[in-house]
C-alpha cells in the first residue's frame, strides 16, 4: 500500500516512511482523464480515521517482550 500511495501521491522517502496508513480503511483516489491524481482521502469519518492512525502508530512504538 505504501509504495502505491507513494507513487501516486508524488512523495519522497522521508514522507512515505512518515504517512500513516490506517489498517482496514479504503483509501479512495479520483483521477482526472489522463488518469494524474486530484485528490485523495479515506472512507472513515474524521475522529475514527485519527482514532486508527493512532492505534497504527502505538503499534510502531510498542516494545517487544
Amino acid at each position: 500500500m505504501r509504495a502505491i500511495v507513494k507513487h501516486l501521491s508524488g512523495m519522497s522517502e522521508d514522507e512515505i516512511l512518515k504517512y500513516n496508513i490506517p489498517t482496514a480503511v479504503p483509501l479512495v483516489y479520483e483521477f482526472d482523464q489522463d488518469l494524474n491524481p486530484l485528490k485523495n482521502y479515506y472512507l472513515l469519518d474524521e475522529d475514527e480515521l485519527k482514532r486508527r492512525q493512532e492505534a497504527v502508530a502505538k503499534q510502531a512504538s510498542a516494545k517487544p517482550n
